[in-house]
């Protein structure tokens, strides 16, 4: 087995994952818990290819490997297509259907291809339809020998208490200074020391959020996110000018990035406020975890889109600071 990361951080649950392939009794369903950002896609598939190499021989491909499966969002279709050519608001990608679960059971059916081991990738596990999650259950009630899920969630509680309790959890901490610094050096070279502390105090922990704090220039929206959170917004002139910073027709990322932003601004102010602005804070958090969930498909125009996430914002400062 190597011991050689293939991501930054995340090592304690990379340890654990070895340990486990490395045992006889290794579990068949695992959940990969933690917010967005924090790599655990990457995490997955390296771990699915360290799950079926042969011994003695170097880590493979995941993406090339007959005995690695992913199942994952499918693109928009031509109508969505249609629509984002028009301007109008669309989805960008869809759930995981019914017949995607179906089809890698009926896989499944099968003996792996190049060893006795493979992988089933299913990310993200909780934004699936109904009937997926269902026959998902079935897989995981009768799994197949030599056939180990790996369960993305960045909303594990979403996922069904019975597909919950049948997989081992894997939960994914967030990264220290030095590590987003290290994420970002890799991945963003060009970055400016000035642009990189932004980035990371931003970031909460989140190497997605640092990037894509710097890939879609957010620094002025974090900026006004924070004032609205620390002063309030009763006239609406800082909501005002947050949706005047985003611009008038935004990508979709820059926007479900901006979402992200703000749900870390929330959930690191929540230790250090009163017994009174944590309710706030929470409550707050918690809409704009439904509104993520809802994201996808979300039928509102940027503008509106923006207008509600500082409202949230504002609803969570201290009643005192939003007064006028």
């Amino acid at each position: 087995m190597s011991e050689d990361l293939p991501f930054v951080g995340q090592r304690a649950a990379w340890q654990e994952w070895l340990a486990a392939i490395g045992s006889d009794r290794m579990h068949h369903a695992w959940l990969l818990a933690g917010g967005k950002g924090l790599g655990k896609a990457a995490f997955a598939r390296a771990a699915a290819a360290e799950l079926v190499r042969a011994p003695g021989e170097q880590r493979p491909d995941p993406a090339m490997h007959p005995d690695i499966h992913v199942l994952e969002h499918l693109p928009a279709n031509d109508d969505e297509a249609k629509k984002k050519a028009e301007g109008k608001p669309f989805q960008t990608k869809r759930n995981i259907s019914v017949d995607q679960v179906r089809e890698m059971i009926r896989r499944l059916a099968t003996k792996p291809t190049m060893g006795d081991r493979r992988a089933i990738i299913i990310d993200p596990a909780d934004d699936m339809e109904k009937g997926a999650v269902n026959a998902l259950l079935k897989a995981l009630e009768e799994p197949p020998a030599g056939t180990y899920f790996l369960l993305l969630a960045h909303q594990p509680g979403r996922l069904l208490p019975t597909i919950r309790s049948r997989c081992r959890v894997l939960r994914f901490a967030a990264l220290d200074e030095a590590e987003l610094e290290e994420v970002i050096r890799r991945d963003l070279p060009e970055a400016d020391a000035e642009t990189r502390r932004a980035a990371i105090a931003a970031a909460q922990g989140s190497p997605g959020i640092a990037l894509n704090f710097i890939q879609h220039d957010l620094g002025g929206i974090h900026r006004l996110m924070m004032q609205i959170l620390h002063e309030g917004d009763a006239d609406y002139r800082l909501r005002g000018s947050l949706a005047e910073e985003m611009g008038a027709r935004p990508a979709r990322e820059r926007q479900l990035a901006a979402l992200e932003m703000a749900r870390a601004a929330l959930a690191n102010d929540v230790p250090h406020a009163s017994t009174a602005q944590q309710r706030r804070l929470i409550d707050a958090h918690g809409a704009l975890v439904k509104l993520s969930a809802q994201a996808p498909t979300y039928n509102f125009d940027a503008g509106l889109l923006i207008m509600e996430i500082g409202g949230l914002l504002a609803s969570a400062a201290m009643p005192r600071e939003t007064a006028r």
